[in-house]
């Protein structure tokens, strides 16, 4: 306690040192704030500085960085090609992630017509070119005279009302590539034989299921595949590499709508619902 002067009043060296201890203590706490400011504002800052470095770390972890597609598709599409009787997937290693797609060595045989497809399932006009042309087509594969290669891409994935239905039945045939080839061909055609409208949901994951089934597709490593959406991600990147190009063993640079399909080389831009006109283009072009 401080010592007070007579009647209890403080005299003037008391007040001055009172004043002195004031002095101290209002400085004392200041300098505490000060230190707990500068603490706080080093932690926001290094918090900061952490939070942007794990955002760079995770751009540059995900950037460019890209998934691995099926067997039988590495080119990004699948090869069916016939021996005259029956006709069959050519079987290829899968797509390493971060890999580029190789580009499909074509037959160069004369008469042999080189048929390559970029085909979205909900695609309407791709609807119309399958059922106008699938079966002269398979009939060429079986006989030998043609090969085929199909690229399932998505490009109309805002047409099926957030159900992706798009990607999804590119997935389901990706699935059917990687475990079931020999069946593409036959799950191909049911799933334009069963081709959903756009603007609607499409088929769910389990009717896709069954209508792969139903086209010999069985095995529950499909289905398994197909309702775990095992290869959305390849379907999204290899629809991204077609947008983009170049496209391989073809004389346009990018795919720029569905269907897009080339023969040796060269793309069609005859009518989608002429069988006529197409196996006269493809006969030109294997001549």
């Amino acid at each position: 306690m401080t010592a007070q002067g007579p009647g209890g009043r403080e005299s003037k060296s008391q007040k001055r040192e009172h004043a002195r201890e004031l002095a101290r203590t209002m400085r004392a706490k200041e300098l505490a704030r000060a230190k707990r400011r500068r603490w706080v504002t080093q932690g926001s800052v290094t918090l900061g500085i952490l939070a942007v470095a794990a955002v760079i770390v995770l751009v540059v972890t995900a950037g460019g960085k890209t998934s691995a597609g099926p067997l039988n598709m590495l080119s990004d599409g699948i090869v069916v090609t016939g021996n005259g009787t029956t006709t069959s997937a050519v079987t290829t290693a899968a797509l390493a992630a971060d890999a580029e797609p190789v580009a499909t060595a074509q037959d160069t045989a004369a008469g042999v017509a080189n048929i390559v497809t970029y085909i979205d399932y909900l695609c309407p006009y791709c609807g119309q070119f399958e059922a106008t042309n699938a079966a002269q087509i398979e009939a060429m594969v079986t006989a030998g005279t043609a090969t085929l290669e199909i690229h399932p891409i998505a490009i109309l994935d805002n047409s099926s009302l957030g159900s992706k239905y798009s990607t999804r039945s590119a997935n389901a045939a990706a699935c059917v590539a990687n475990f079931d080839p020999d069946k593409y061909l036959a799950v191909n055609d049911a799933l334009f034989a069963n081709q959903p409208k756009e603007n609607t949901t499409g088929l769910t994951d389990d009717e896709l299921v069954s209508l792969v089934a139903s086209a010999g597709a069985t095995g529950d490593d499909v289905a398994e595949c197909i309702t775990g959406g095992e290869f959305t991600d390849w379907v999204g990147e290899s629809t991204q590499r077609a947008l983009d190009g170049p496209l391989p063993n073809a004389n346009i640079d990018a795919v720029t709508g569905t269907p897009t399909v080339i023969v040796n080389g060269t793309a069609y831009t005859g009518s989608l619902t002429d069988a006529t006109e197409f196996a006269a283009f493809v006969t030109a072009q294997s001549s």
